[in-house]
């Protein structure tokens, strides 16, 4: 049940409020926050104009987000000489970070079939500028309990809140059976920093190209799992054939800057193929999740997407066969 929307509104204002005589103070003059933009958890963004730039103020309530993750990944992007938001300021008593603003348009606006190549090739050399520097105990670790974790949506939201099914006895076997594989793909594969949603809608178009975003969620895991979310994307949807060229564009660029990467593409592909599967599934998940929970439907207008994108690996990959005699068994929404 969600909160009385002038609840929601008066405390938005409150925050709003405060957080403008905040950077007020960090800058020495008043300001009026304008929406930048919002997410899909409790924080938001606002563009302050000081004069001779323009600056993001982030509000995040403390008794709901924790800023630390942000602020930490921040420095560690930073390290990796990465184009993302350092911290001009913060107040974690507040929940409030003063940040550089990175422009208006994500590459979600941005990309098309003429300049996908160009950007695509930019967003691989962020992405390994970023893995190059990863090192083991520096972020949460991507391991079983949390690749089961994040699997457990896709029941939980997707087949028993969504459809309507009792995910017991045959199903939720079939379910571990499938899980177990994907999990033990995932673990087989070496870790570096993985974004997690390292997506055209978090890379925006900013001087150095790309700009990063959205990464408070990174953790030290599988490497395939980051380039697949950046070409099977939630959003968009590419030919399958330009999407085994990109990916293995990465994968020779990997090689040479000597990532942990397997020694041949088609090994490669076939961990970014499992490790895709995995995240489809949470993504659906997440997506019946936030209509349900959250009353946004309009997600629920991606999900065939990442059917299509789960049909494609079915396809060519045996150990797969189990999960497409589950989709086909299910019913319509």
């Amino acid at each position: 049940m969600q909160p009385h929307d002038d609840v929601i509104d008066t405390n938005a204002d409150r925050r709003k409020l405060a957080l403008e005589e905040w950077v007020g103070q960090q800058v020495g003059r008043e300001v009026v926050g304008e929406p930048a933009s919002a997410d899909a958890s409790f924080r938001r963004y606002f563009r302050f104009d000081v004069g001779d730039r323009t600056l993001i103020g982030m509000d995040a309530p403390p008794d709901k987000e924790d800023c630390r993750p942000f602020i930490h990944v921040a420095g560690l992007l930073a390290d990796a000489g990465v184009n993302a938001p350092h911290i001009i300021a913060q107040d974690l008593a507040q929940g409030f970070l003063l940040l550089p603003d990175m422009g208006t348009q994500t590459w979600l606006t941005l990309l098309n079939s003429e300049n996908a190549d160009t950007l695509f090739n930019k967003a691989i050399d962020a992405l390994i500028q970023i893995q190059r520097v990863s090192r083991p105990n520096v972020l949460p670790v991507y391991d079983e309990a949390l690749l089961r974790r994040e699997l457990e949506l896709f029941p939980e939201w997707y087949l028993q809140r969504h459809l309507g099914l009792s995910v017991d006895g045959a199903l939720r076997e079939q379910l571990d059976g499938i899980f177990d594989v994907l999990v033990r793909r995932a673990l087989a594969q070496s870790s570096v920093y993985v974004h997690r949603d390292f997506m055209p809608r978090n890379l925006m178009d900013s001087d150095p190209n790309p700009g990063v975003i959205d990464f408070q969620d990174a953790v030290y895991g599988p490497i395939s799992y980051d380039p697949i979310c950046l070409f099977k994307d939630a959003f968009i949807s590419w030919p399958e054939d330009q999407v085994l060229r990109w990916l293995e564009c990465y994968w020779q660029k990997g090689r040479a800057a000597q990532l942990p990467l397997p020694s041949k593409f088609e090994d490669f592909l076939h961990d970014c193929d499992l490790m895709g599967a995995q995240r489809h599934l949470k993504v659906i998940g997440i997506f019946a999740r936030i209509c349900h929970r959250d009353g946004k439907p309009k997600y629920l207008e991606d999900v065939p997407r990442f059917f299509a994108y789960l049909q494609t690996v079915i396809d060519r990959r045996p150990e797969l066969a189990a999960l497409g005699e589950l989709l086909k068994s299910l019913p319509k929404p």
